[in-house]
């Protein structure tokens, strides 16, 4: 039997990946968002910035939280504390997060919406731009024609990251992923009508050059914001040195 061995930090970084900015649709850790890691005996403690101290409190409240849970599910972590930098409602959610207070908990009546609401609105804007790149993609590399679109199945898509991330989101939305399974549809997984196809890639095609824009705007940003930081790399300590075993 070969055994693979994992460190510490390398989990530590694994679990943090799988936290994605909720409109930039990119994990934290390629966007510079996490500041450092500190693992000792007692578990670890995660600072996270963000590119401006007035991006919005439920993304930032979603980040941090979706990263304390991801931290969590780490086997043998101990204790985990995710804080928020340098942003106008840090005090409130890192004193939410402490005492386990949820979203309506942290932010009260100004919570109008749920966690949950919050999080469905993303997952459907990213599932909307990653089928548009598969279709924009067979559009331009093949002999697909807009008219032909309402043919187009999850079979035929070449496989890479374009068709990865297609069948991620629709996992995430519980749509279905099946082969024979229309490429174009809507939020519930209902096939877009022929007649409705133009008007709906046009649509889908305005939401991906959004996500991508604000994501090359807030990478900016935040180097702006922390040019004195040097790479914007994650500082990483980690006194407790153990190394993970995984067969």
């Amino acid at each position: 039997m070969i055994v693979a061995t994992m460190s510490l930090e390398a989990e530590v970084l694994a679990a943090l990946s799988t936290v994605l900015d909720p409109e930039l649709d990119e994990p934290i850790t390629d966007l510079g968002f996490v500041r450092s890691i500190e693992i000792d005996e007692h578990g670890v403690s995660v600072h996270v910035r963000l590119p401006t101290s007035f991006c919005s409190p439920n993304f930032a409240y979603l980040m941090v939280s979706d990263a304390r849970d991801a931290l969590r599910r780490v086997e043998d972590i101990g204790r985990v504390h995710v804080f928020l930098d340098d942003h106008h409602d840090s005090e409130k959610i890192n004193a939410g997060m402490a005492a386990d207070a949820g979203f309506r908990g942290t932010f009260g009546v100004e919570a109008e919406d749920s966690l949950d609401e919050l999080r469905l609105i993303f997952q459907r804007k990213a599932h909307t731009a990653a089928m548009e790149r598969c279709i924009e993609d067979r559009l331009k590399n093949s002999g697909l024609a807009v008219s032909d679109i309402y043919r187009l199945r999850l079979r035929n898509l070449p496989g890479g990251q374009f068709k990865e991330a297609l069948l991620r989101r629709r996992a995430t939305l519980g749509l279905d992923i099946a082969p024979d399974s229309s490429v174009f549809v809507d939020e519930l997984g209902v096939p877009v009508p022929p007649d409705d196809i133009p008007l709906r890639l046009r649509f889908a095609k305005s939401v991906r050059i959004s996500i991508e824009g604000n994501s090359h705007f807030c990478r900016g940003l935040l180097a702006t914001r922390y040019e004195d930081e040097e790479d914007l790399a994650t500082r990483i300590t980690n006194t407790r040195l153990v190394t993970r075993s995984a067969s």
